[in-house]
C-alpha cells in the first residue's frame, strides 16, 4: 500500500465522518426551525388576541382625551379654590382675634364690674352690720298652725373686706324668719 492510497483512504473515512456529522447537524438544525415555527405560529396568534384590546385600548384613550384635556381647568379651578379659602381662614384668623382682644375687654369690664359691686356689697354690709341698740325685737310671725322658727343667734357678723368677725354685742339678740311661698308674694 502506498502512502497515497492510505491518504485516501483516510480522507474518505474523514469525508465520510463530515457527511454524517454534516446530516446530523441538519438534523438538529431542522428540529430548531420547526421550535421556531411553533415559537413564531404562538405569537401570530397572541398578536392576534391582543389586536382587539389594543383597539379598545385605543378607543379609551380617544374617549380620555375630552377628560383629560379638562383637567388642567379643573386643576386651575382647584388652586383658586384653594387661595380663596386660604385667604378666607386669614380673614377668620383676624375675627378671632378681634373676638380675643373683645372677650378680654370684655373680660376685664366684667372683672371691673365684679369688684365695684363686691366693694358696694361689703359697704352696704357694714352700713347693716354695724351694732344697733333696739328695745325690743317682734314676736315670730305665724303662718297657720305652724310658726316660723328663729334661726340660732350668731355669735358675730363676718366683714367680707378684712375677712374677720366682728363680734355682736350680747344684748342683741337677733332672730330669722323664714317664709312661706304664700307670705313672700303678700310683701312684694
Amino acid at each position: 500500500m502506498d502512502p497515497i492510497q492510505i491518504v485516501l483512504i483516510v480522507l474518505a473515512l474523514a469525508g465520510a465522518w463530515a457527511v454524517v456529522e454534516l446530516a446530523l447537524m441538519l438534523r438538529r438544525t431542522r428540529g430548531v426551525v420547526d421550535s421556531l415555527n411553533k415559537t413564531v405560529e404562538q405569537i401570530n396568534s397572541t398578536i392576534e388576541e391582543a389586536r382587539p384590546v389594543v383597539a379598545k385600548l385605543d378607543g379609551v384613550v380617544d374617549e380620555l382625551q375630552p377628560a383629560v384635556s379638562q383637567i388642567e381647568p379643573l386643576l386651575k379651578q382647584a388652586t383658586v379654590a384653594t387661595e380663596a379659602l386660604s385667604a378666607d381662614l386669614i380673614e377668620v384668623n383676624g375675627v378671632l382675634r378681634d373676638v380675643s382682644a373683645v372677650s378680654g375687654a370684655a373680660s376685664s369690664a366684667s372683672s371691673a364690674v365684679t369688684g365695684f359691686a363686691d366693694a358696694a356689697s361689703e359697704k352696704v354690709h357694714k352700713l347693716f352690720a354695724k351694732p344697733r341698740k333696739t328695745e325690743s325685737m317682734p314676736a315670730p310671725r305665724t303662718f297657720g298652725d305652724t310658726a316660723a322658727a328663729p334661726a340660732a343667734e350668731t355669735p358675730g357678723s363676718f366683714d367680707h373686706a378684712s375677712g374677720e368677725t366682728e363680734p355682736i354685742e350680747a344684748d342683741e339678740p337677733r332672730q330669722y324668719f323664714t317664709y312661706t311661698p304664700a307670705e313672700e308674694s303678700d310683701h312684694e
